[in-house]
This record gives structure tokens, sequence and C-alpha cells, in this order.
């Protein structure tokens, strides 16, 4: 008994040190930044951490480390800078909310008030820019003058790190989705490829590369951010989800599932519901097209048993919206796809939008033209209320969306001519326009639709090549994979 009391004696505290070692969280892990301030140095490494927060858009966190910045010295003209930053979401749709335009427009009037150096005086001028005149004043015009100030800022401080990797940000979201060339993009990369190099654990700089890079033409270049993000900056959800960008863009199915399987699980853990959904429709995106429907449909009730959802918000009501039309209309349930619940009018109308197109395609699919007809109506009324708010981007793509429920519904209504016709004018314009970043794609590409189609009208050949490019520009898709056997064997399998 002596014995096994001194055994336990001896053994119990490593095994309780053990413990209480595993118990404790990895350390915080953000990358490296560094942005000297002219403010009290005992807040400069506080700073320099929301900075590197911001780089990976974790908003709420950075505005919290900029207020404890500011709390620590009042006088610090940059940390009200940064949390007027943190309502500046370059890169979501939208990036701006009448609250963050708010919020931010009393930080800089702070800002502006505090002493500060030249060089600081230039980053709050040029976010000010942002804010100035918002309700009179385009955002496109204000997102030109910022980028403009950024640049001469940039070119006055060309050793400043920061100044190179925030203009370069203001280059990528200044983009027009109609650019194919991408000339800003690369513009961008020509910035950031050079301080990757020399800054290899800076997560901004790999970060806005993968933006940089999430185009057909580009997506090979990122890889080598891609992989090297999630491991600059784990503890930041979206620095996990951020590679997968650039593995949708290669159809690498399999890497995209274990970037987004990580990201969710960090952005349930921080409790951030858009991050954690977002990386959700990714993923339910990714399993899809591997052929995992059921671990898909598992994904897909995990959502559906969520009641804190804030639909409003176009990350988390896209992605809730887009996850179940996804695996309906891809798997074309064109039963279930009739049956789609319509979102309230209060939800925006570009994802409300999606839950009609899908019930349009299902109509139609099903041959029930008449009520296709029906959402064919509804999506033009939401095309002239995204025209009337000014949202272009949108409108164009829910245009998009009712001229291939119409192509289907000539079909069904037996005018094969015009159901090629439209759907070939609708895959054009959905090429000449790159998507945002928020999304994976469209649910289903309209040049896959026309491939589709003309399996249906039994012209294989034709569709053989149709799929073909529809792979060039979204490598690796199932459905365009599944076409191109079928058109090889006569037509369609069902």
């Amino acid at each position: 008994m002596m014995r096994l009391f001194l055994i336990l004696t001896f053994f119990l505290p490593a095994v309780l040190v053990a413990q209480e070692e595993h118990d404790h969280p990895a350390p915080e892990k953000l990358g490296t930044v560094s942005f000297p301030i002219s403010c009290k140095s005992g807040t400069q490494r506080e700073f320099d951490r929301a900075v590197a927060l911001l780089h990976s858009f974790a908003y709420k966190a950075a505005e919290e480390v900029f207020q404890r910045v500011a709390a620590q010295d009042t006088q610090c003209a940059m940390a009200h800078w940064g949390m007027a930053m943190t309502h500046f979401h370059q890169l979501w749709d939208p990036p701006l909310s009448a609250a963050a335009i708010s919020s931010a427009q009393r930080e800089i009037r702070q800002a502006e008030l505090l002493e500060a150096s030249e060089r600081e005086r230039s980053y709050i001028h040029a976010l000010s820019l942002v804010f100035k005149d918002a309700s009179t004043v385009p955002y496109h015009t204000r997102m030109s003058n910022y980028e403009v100030a950024m640049q001469k800022l940039a070119a006055a401080n060309r050793k400043d790190v920061e100044a190179q990797v925030f203009y370069a940000l203001a280059l990528i979201a200044n983009t027009s989705p109609a650019d194919r060339e991408h000339l800003r993009q690369k513009q961008a990369a020509d910035l950031l490829e050079p301080l990757f190099r020399d800054l290899p654990d800076h997560p901004g700089i790999p970060h806005y590369l993968i933006h940089a890079y999430d185009n057909q033409e580009l997506a090979f270049k990122g890889l080598a951010a891609a992989k090297a993000y999630s491991k600059i900056a784990p503890s930041a959800p979206h620095a996990l989800h951020m590679p997968s960008h650039i593995f949708t863009r290669l159809g690498m199915w399999d890497d995209s599932i274990a970037s987004n399987l990580a990201a969710r699980s960090a952005a349930q853990q921080q409790g951030d519901t858009g991050e954690e959904l977002h990386a959700m429709d990714y993923l339910v995106y990714a399993y899809l097209q591997s052929g995992r429907d059921q671990e898909a449909s598992q994904v897909i009730q995990q959502l559906n048993a969520r009641q804190d959802l804030n639909k409003g918000d176009f990350k988390v009501g896209y992605a809730a919206t887009a996850m179940p039309i996804r695996y309906i209309v891809e798997r074309h349930q064109w039963n279930e796809a009739e049956k789609i619940h319509v979102p309230p009018d209060s939800t925006l109308p570009q994802v409300v939008a999606i839950a009609v197109w899908a019930r349009g395609l299902g109509f139609s699919r099903n041959g029930h033209a008449q009520q296709a007809q029906e959402e064919i109506e509804t999506l033009r009324k939401i095309e002239e209320r995204l025209h009337a708010s000014g949202n272009s981007y949108w409108e164009s793509q829910v245009n998009i969306m009712r001229r291939e429920v119409m192509a289907w519904s000539a079909q069904a209504e037996n005018r094969p001519d015009e159901a090629v016709a439209i759907m070939a004018s609708a895959a054009d314009d959905e090429d000449a326009i790159e998507k945002l970043p928020v999304t994976p794609g469209p649910i289903v590409p309209a040049r896959e639709q026309m491939g589709e189609l003309l399996l249906e009208q039994g012209n294989s050949a034709l569709a053989s090549k149709v799929f073909e490019v529809a792979l060039a520009n979204a490598p690796r898709r199932r459905g365009a994979l599944q076409g191109v056997a079928q058109a090889s064997h006569g037509g369609i399998q069902e």
C-alpha cells in the first residue's frame, strides 16, 4: 500500500501537469506585422496585432484591440484610424453599411483632431475619402479617390510595407468585374510578390495575393500564397478559409474541403457566424463536386438546425440560401426545386433571386412552362429593384439567371433554337463578368447548362465542345465532367 502511495505521489503530479499543459489553448498565431506609429511605445505591440487581425478580416476582434490602444494612449490618432478601418470591408458585399459609415466618420474626426506624423496624416486623409459625403457621392467615386490617395502614400513611403500592402488591397477592391484582363489584380500582384519573398510571415500579403489571383486566368499563380496563408495566421478563421478560393478555381476539391473544415471549426469556436457560413458554403460546393453528396447533405442538415442566422447580412443570407439550392440543383432534383421556399421580401433581393431562379429551373425542367413564367416575371422585378438601388453587378447576375430560366422554359415549350440562343447569350455575359469574393461561383454556370440543353436536344457533338469550354472556365466541375461523358455516349443518361 505504501509503495502504491509513493507511486501515486510521484506519478499524479506529472499526469496533472501534462493534463494542464494539454488544456492550455494553442498560442495565438496571426503572422508578423510591423507598422510603426508615433503613439506611446507601450501600444506598438498591440497596434501591430490589431493590424494583423485587420489583414485577416477579423474586423470585430481588430476593433476591440484598436479600442484598447486608444484607451492606453488617448492621444493616439492611428488607433482611431484603425477603428475606422474595421468598418471598411473592401472586398465584402456590401463594403459599407449605414451604421458603419456613421461610426467610421466619428473615428476619422477624432483622428484628425489629434497630433500625428505627416505619414500618419496621409493614412487618415486617405481613409477619410471613403466616408466623405457618403450620402451624396457614389461609393465607386469615393473608392477611386481612396485608391489615388493610397497610391500617393505608397509612392512617398517606399519603405513603408503597410502603405504598399494597403494600396494593393485598394487596387483589388477597385477592380471592375467586367475587366477580363485583370489589370488592377496584376498591378497589385506586382506590388505584393516581392514583399511575399522578403516578408514570408506577413498575413496580408498572401491574403491579398489570393484575392488578386482569384480568377480563371491567374489562379495557378496563387498556389504558393494559398499554401502559405493558413500556416501564417491559423488563429484567424478567414486565413484558414482563403486558400480554398484558389483550390476552387483549380478544382482541387480535397484541398478545399480540408481548408473549409478547419475554417468552419475555428469560426465556430470564435462565434463568427458569417465566416462559419461562408466556409460551410464552400464546403458544400466542394463536397458536391467530389461526389460526396451525403457529406454535403449533413452540412445542410446542420445548417437547418441553426436558429441564430441573420439572413439580412449578405454573407450569412447568401450562404444559407445557396447551400440547399446547390444540393438540389446540382443533383437535378427538379421536384424539390419546385418546392424551394422563397425568402421574405425583407431579405436582400439578390439572395431572394437565387431561390426564385432555382424554382424557375424546377418548373422548366419538369415541363411546367406556365409556372416558370411566373418565376421569370419575379426575377424581372428583382432586376428592376437592383437597378433602382444602383447595384449593377447583381442586376446583371439576376438578368443572367432570368435568361437561364427563359431558355429552359423555351425548351419545355418545344422551341429548341430559341432556347439555345437565349442560353448562349446568358453564358457569354456570365463569362464576361468575374464573380464576387463571397461566392464560389454561380450555382451552375450558364455554359454548363448550355451543354445540358444541347444534350437534351440530342446534339452531343456540340454539347461536348461546350462542356470543354465550361471545364476550362471551372476545372473539374462534376456536372461538366458528367456532361462530357454523356456526350461521348450519345446523349442524356438519366
